[in-house]
């Protein structure tokens, strides 16, 4: 910390904070302000996955854009410092909503939350990634099947006991992508949870996990976090059943419908399909969960609750794909 984050002066406490399901997170707290490491896990991983190089990466590029992130200060690939790669940056203070229905908030401020959601993703779509360095953080084209092609190796590496709605998904996507429009920075897991706002109002500080970002489609990003819409609260902190009207929450044509004119489109034709396809991501990601969870890795307490809902999700997933063929 004193060789590479500027300004910092110790002693140093550190505080484990729960949330996160992938990497394990800590507060520093020093003389010299609070810090936040991310660190990947110990022990036998899958591959590619717990990317802590290219969330650093990635938020380093963005900083100075318009696009929020806390600001970055280092990044140790040995593994001899802590026992695994991890990096540093600021801590920001603010809030972070767990509960997507934003229990106790006025429909006024609901709306403001979820809007400046969206102007944030948005933003994130337009930026040139070539222009802000990222020229090389990722493969541009075939983003779908590639990314098809990487959860069914990743859902399969940690099967546990086999879903019958994923066994189906993985033979039911590949002939059915459609063709890829565009290349842009995309989050992989753009949700409420992975946002913090403003301590009293509705501006987003800082947009935090980027372990699953890359360079790809845009509408698939922005579809995992329109998947909101369809999930019910009880499975993964979604809005289906609610009554949004009366929460102040947009219903899901009006959200899509402000993202499509702050990004310039005309619409999102193959917006099921995205969905299907993001469904059948977040099982994969739900089940990795749980096996880190049975393999004693699992970075949070709840793993196994969050990993075992990866069956509702693939099932859902199956349904939805059966409306479309």
């Amino acid at each position: 910390m004193r060789e590479n984050v500027s300004g910092y002066s110790g002693p140093m406490l550190l505080q484990k904070l729960e949330g996160g399901q992938s990497n394990p997170t800590f507060k520093l707290i020093a003389p010299s302000g609070h810090y936040i490491l991310r660190r990947k896990p110990v022990g036998s991983l899958l591959s590619s996955a717990h990317a802590v190089d290219r969330e650093f990466r990635v938020i380093r590029a963005l900083a100075g854009t318009e696009v929020p992130v806390a600001r970055a200060h280092a990044l140790c690939e040995d593994d001899a410092v802590i026992g695994s790669s991890f990096y540093v940056m600021d801590f920001v203070d603010g809030r972070i909503f767990w509960n997507t229905r934003l229990p106790g908030m006025d429909p006024e401020d609901r709306r403001a939350i979820f809007e400046s959601m969206n102007a944030a993703i948005a933003k994130l779509h337009r930026l040139d990634y070539a222009a802000i360095g990222l020229a090389d953080f990722g493969k541009p084209g075939n983003y779908l099947a590639r990314q098809v092609a990487r959860w069914t190796k990743q859902y399969r590496a940690s099967e546990i006991a086999p879903i019958e709605a994923m066994n189906r998904l993985i033979d039911w996507l590949p002939p059915r992508i459609p063709p890829m429009d565009e290349t842009r920075v995309v989050h992989g897991d753009y949700k409420m949870d992975n946002i913090i706002f403003h301590k009293t109002e509705p501006r987003i500080l800082a947009i935090i996990d980027w372990e699953l970002s890359t360079i790809g489609d845009p509408l698939i990003d922005f579809a995992y976090h329109v998947m909101a819409w369809r999930i019910p609260s009880d499975l993964f902190r979604g809005l289906a059943g609610a009554d949004l009207q009366q929460l102040g929450i947009p219903i899901e044509e009006e959200y899509i419908a402000s993202y499509c004119r702050r990004t310039g489109r005309s619409g999102m034709p193959n917006l099921n399909f995205y969905l299907v396809f993001c469904m059948f991501r977040l099982a994969a990601i739900l089940q990795g969960i749980l096996k880190r969870a049975a393999d004693s890795t699992a970075a949070s307490k709840s793993a196994v609750d969050v990993g075992a809902r990866g069956r509702a999700i693939a099932e859902q997933g199956w349904a939805l794909a059966q409306t479309l063929d």
